[in-house]
């Protein structure tokens, strides 16, 4: 089963220096169809104005993926961790029994990401964060796995949840069968570029929720990036 949730759909906020849509309902007056998809509860895409962020405040038990679509990501946190995350590049945090950050833009165009957030297995735990850079021709024509919770997935980012992070990257007229679980749910998001999944045409920035499918036939109908997850 294949439910389109397209842009013009999600819920959004605007605070000025901070325009999301959210691809999941955030609070009761949300819409009522965007639910939570087994582990996978949040899935914003902010994008934040030059020089301005999110100061310092705290999480705990929820693992927090961030992809970079545009410009630069600083971030500090109470770990001791600073560091800029590129376009393409991937952050994780698994708040665990606590941590307190920051997130800033720091670069000299408007900065666009997906934070995506994912129940963890166990609730507490040592914090810890993480980045690493995904060079899109690593995934070109393919998902490729960016973060995980499976010990199969050596070359991914680690997160303590039963779930994975895929991008792909895909020519105009290019096609790609993606297999499923049928016992796993999955969210795929076109970052940019519009593509048909099983047939359903997606436009730039829809996204889609997936159950019990074995597999996912997608066609690029023009230059597509699309960002993925996996979740139990």
């Amino acid at each position: 089963m294949l439910l389109h949730r397209r842009w013009q759909s999600l819920d959004e906020a605007d605070l000025g220096w901070l325009h999301a849509k959210y691809h999941f309902q955030v609070n009761a007056a949300g819409n009522p169809a965007h639910q939570a998809l087994g582990s996978l509860v949040v899935w914003n895409d902010d994008e934040i104005a030059v020089g301005r962020g999110f100061p310092l405040h705290g999480h705990r038990d929820m693992e927090i993926l961030t992809y970079v679509r545009q410009g630069v990501l600083g971030h500090r946190d109470t770990l001791g961790s600073e560091g800029t995350i590129h376009a393409g590049d991937v952050q994780v945090m698994s708040a665990g029994a606590g941590i307190r950050h920051a997130e800033f833009n720091v670069g000299e165009v408007p900065l666009k990401v997906y934070q995506i957030w994912l129940l963890p297995r166990e609730t507490g735990g040592e914090p810890r964060w993480g980045t690493k850079p995904f060079p899109k021709s690593d995934r070109s024509g393919r998902f490729a796995v960016l973060a995980s919770g499976f010990a199969d997935d050596r070359e991914a980012l680690p997160i303590r949840a039963n779930a994975r992070l895929l991008g792909a990257t895909l020519k105009a007229g290019e096609r790609i069968r993606q297999q499923l679980s049928p016992s796993r749910s999955a969210y795929l998001v076109v970052a940019s570029g519009r593509i048909e999944i099983d047939g359903e045409p997606m436009g730039p920035l829809d996204g889609a929720a997936i159950t019990n499918a074995t597999a996912a036939e997608i066609m690029a109908l023009e230059d597509s990036e699309l960002v993925m997850v996996e979740t139990s």
